[in-house]
């Protein structure tokens, strides 16, 4: 009896079996289906943390938005390719990926503050300097400087704080800007206070060494684009790297159509305006510009890229004094830039700083041979004027305005333009 039952059961199987062939050979759609399902390995992105630069915090800049990398949802272009592999860690700069809900993507740039092969010989230097090693816990080394204990007692950032920093933000610091400095500091949950209490000793070393190697990206973090200021989103950091929202820069568009180049460069000027005339009486300007400084979003708007090179003057407040800036100097003010380099002088930064700069290495750049010959000719004529210092920055906007056009290219403006004279 019972192998009478294993032999009918057989048969039966043998007939589904049969059915199941037959009706898969008449729907294709259920063939995919009754095929089996190939698991889905998910790739690995591992990356370390040196990568990262996290084995040298707190001599960092924080670790806001760690989580997003190790849960992939921030990623790097290569990382959308079939090579999973890292880019190399000594570019200064790479573009990525980043996503609040895994389905959609915006792009952004991570950048570190500076490049590997100064962060290596930074902190090498630390360490020969203070503790004469080689290697050696960068924080325990900077915990003990002078300059880190006075933080640590201090409960106000104050311009004795930041004396000798090379920053050009800390050149002219007056009392005001160093408040939103502490009150806006986004590396930390609870900001809000011009008083350092809520800032843990981990914090205030973040902190200082930010300031010490580049306030690129403190200056996103306390002019924030949503007031209005022309800087990219600061997003968050990582060891470090900092991650803000994606730009072009300047340089893609040297060879732009002429609508296009009159329309940066009136952007530019608006923004140089904006620098120097605002709402809350800060005149910035840059001590260096080049082909990387600006950059342009996809939907045409320009912002300033790189924010490392601008300098600030309180005109509401004025600049606290800095005698003696050379007597001052200590590790941090050595970190990225010889010690012997001298600062120049607040007073020395006249109105038309800035504008001279971009009419001498960007707008000739940008502008050159682009227009028909009676107005190109009064482009080049200005510009020269304007490399020595002369001539008004209403007079290059009178020039181009009526060269840009008003279509869908220029998505910042567009369709406003075409019913507001503003554009």
């Amino acid at each position: 009896m019972g192998r009478w039952i294993c032999y009918l059961c057989s048969r039966v199987a043998d007939a589904l079996m049969l059915l199941l062939v037959l009706a898969v050979g008449c729907d294709p759609s259920s063939a995919a289906a009754a095929s089996p399902s190939v698991p889905h390995v998910k790739p690995s992105y591992s990356f370390g943390r040196t990568f990262l630069g996290l084995d040298k915090c707190n001599a960092c800049i924080g670790t806001s938005i760690c989580k997003k990398f190790f849960k992939e949802e921030i990623r790097f272009d290569t990382w959308l390719s079939s090579h999973l592999k890292l880019p190399p860690s000594s570019l200064l700069s790479y573009s990525g990926n980043y996503t609040d809900d895994a389905k959609s993507w915006r792009l952004v740039d991570i950048t570190r503050l500076t490049s590997k092969y100064q962060h290596d010989r930074a902190d090498k230097h630390i360490c020969t300097s203070l503790l004469k090693t080689k290697t050696c816990s960068l924080e325990r080394a900077l915990r003990r400087t002078q300059r880190f204990q006075k933080w640590l007692r201090a409960k106000r950032l104050t311009p004795d704080l930041v004396q000798g920093l090379p920053s050009p933000l800390l050149r002219c610091p007056s009392q005001r800007l160093l408040d939103r400095i502490v009150r806006r500091y986004a590396e930390v949950p609870d900001a809000g206070s011009i008083y350092m209490d809520h800032l843990t000793d981990r914090d205030k070393l973040r902190l200082l060494y930010t300031l010490a190697v580049n306030s690129h990206p403190i200056l996103l973090q306390i002019f924030p684009d949503v007031e209005g200021w022309p800087f990219p989103r600061y997003l968050g950091s990582c060891g470090r790297l900092v991650v803000s929202a994606s730009t072009r820069p300047l340089r893609d568009f040297f060879g732009a159509a002429p609508e296009v180049a009159a329309d940066l460069a009136l952007q530019l000027l608006a923004v140089l305006g904006s620098m120097a005339t605002n709402d809350l009486n800060y005149f910035f300007y840059f001590t260096h510009v080049d082909a990387g400084t600006f950059g342009v979003f996809s939907n045409g708007h320009l912002f300033i890229r790189d924010a490392s090179t601008l300098g600030i003057i309180d005109k509401e407040e004025g600049s606290q004094p800095m005698d003696g800036q050379q007597e001052h100097k200590d590790i941090f003010s050595c970190l990225t830039v010889d010690c012997q380099s001298s600062l120049v002088s607040c007073d020395s930064i006249r109105e038309k700083h800035s504008l001279v700069m971009v009419c001498q290495d960007l707008l000739p750049k940008l502008l050159a041979g682009k227009f028909q010959p009676h107005v190109q000719g009064r482009i080049d004529a200005f510009l020269r004027r304007c490399a020595h210092g002369l001539g008004e920055l209403e007079e290059l906007e009178h020039i181009l305005k009526p060269l840009r056009s008003c279509d869908s290219r220029f998505a910042y403006r567009y369709p406003d333009c075409r019913y507001s004279d503003k554009y």
